[in-house]
């Protein structure tokens, strides 16, 4: 997925200072409605970045979307200096990208898009065939997902872009949960992704009185997708993230039945970042480059694309019909950001 914002603001992430989250906390950081322009009426509710909270370890962006019968359909669009981290909950997604990737990816699968320098992407859903007859789209497939970003180290962030999706992930099972292990390592378990900072992500269900295994040189942050959670002795309900801070070794919780968590975490990220759109740079000369280039590749012709910055998506020219086209970048704002610091509260 992408960050269809009309106007998205530029987002400085100012590194985490040395010391900074080495205490376990609990901060509950509230969602946000994100008007989107290119999936309209899709429910997506933003988490990360935070203004005092930007990053969780080198995670820097989290959406949730859905459930939602609203049949996503977005067009190619680029990507620098990041990892995408795409989760889907419910429906099917086929992704497309300019490395020459052309898969489906399920509940239960994990898709991993390095962009490194450059590159570019599209996502549709996918769709029965033939189409159910129109009742207002209650027919199309359920889609609920997490599109989450991993921001790349400054050794890391040029390099050439990849693709790698995992159908099958690690699972552990412990006294009242089961975990999917997206990436890095979790209660023993390794996921096989390539990621390029000390990282942890992990699909939890639970119930009852659940005492989850943690690295304490991580700042840990989870999310309630279903039911609800009682954590030092404060609920986390569906909807916000619950900021956890870092030392912790293990987080005792009491877990309502069906309960659904996701926790993500890694060592507290030291590099300064600029994200605007969906670039993740460290200038706002880097951002104008990024932002020149891809406009730059409009109207080229398809080898000429294939030898661009952000390559070529292929299936998505002028015999493509509906999924023809692109996504044009956005208008960068006038204003040049100057950093800022974390909050210690919500």
């Amino acid at each position: 997925m992408t960050n269809l914002e009309v106007t998205p603001e530029q987002e400085i992430c100012p590194p985490a200072a040395p010391g900074e989250g080495s205490g376990p906390c609990l901060q509950l950081w509230p969602e946000r409605e994100v008007p989107l322009g290119g999936v309209r009426a899709m429910n997506v509710r933003r988490t990360l970045p935070q203004r005092g909270l930007p990053t969780i370890g080198a995670w820097c962006f989290l959406d949730s979307f859905g459930p939602d019968r609203t049949a996503m359909s977005v067009l190619p669009h680029p990507h620098i200096g990041l990892q995408t981290v795409t989760w889907p909950l419910a429906g099917h997604v086929r992704h497309r990208d300019s490395v020459g990737s052309d898969v489906v990816v399920r509940p239960g699968e994990l898709n991993i898009m390095t962009a490194g320098r450059g590159v570019s992407h599209s996502e549709f859903a996918v769709l029965p065939s033939p189409l159910p007859a129109s009742d207002g789209g209650g027919q199309l497939p359920l889609q609920r997902g997490l599109q989450l970003w991993v921001a790349l180290p400054d050794s890391q962030r040029h390099r050439e872009p990849a693709f790698e999706q995992h159908r099958e992930l690690p699972a552990v099972t412990g006294e009242n949960f089961t975990a999917t292990v997206m990436v890095g390592e979790f209660a023993g378990a390794t996921s096989p992704a390539t990621m390029y900072s000390p990282i942890v992500g992990a699909d939890i269900s639970c119930a009852g009185p659940v005492v989850l295994p943690l690295n304490e040189h991580f700042e840990h942050a989870v999310l309630v997708l279903d039911g609800g959670l009682v954590v030092d002795g404060q609920e986390i309900p569906p909807g916000p993230l619950g900021y956890l801070g870092a030392g912790r070794s293990r987080l005792a919780m009491q877990a309502l039945p069906g309960t659904r968590i996701v926790i993500i975490g890694g060592e507290p990220f030291q590099e300064e970042l600029l994200m605007w759109w969906n670039f993740v740079a460290r200038t706002h000369e880097e951002v104008e480059e990024a932002r020149e280039a891809w406009e730059a590749q409009d109207g080229l012709a398809d080898a000429e694309a294939r030898g661009a910055r952000y390559g070529l998506v292929e299936g998505h020219g002028p015999e493509a019909g509906a999924e023809a086209g692109r996504i044009p970048a956005p208008v960068l704002p006038t204003v040049r950001l100057t950093p800022r610091k974390r909050s210690t509260r919500p």
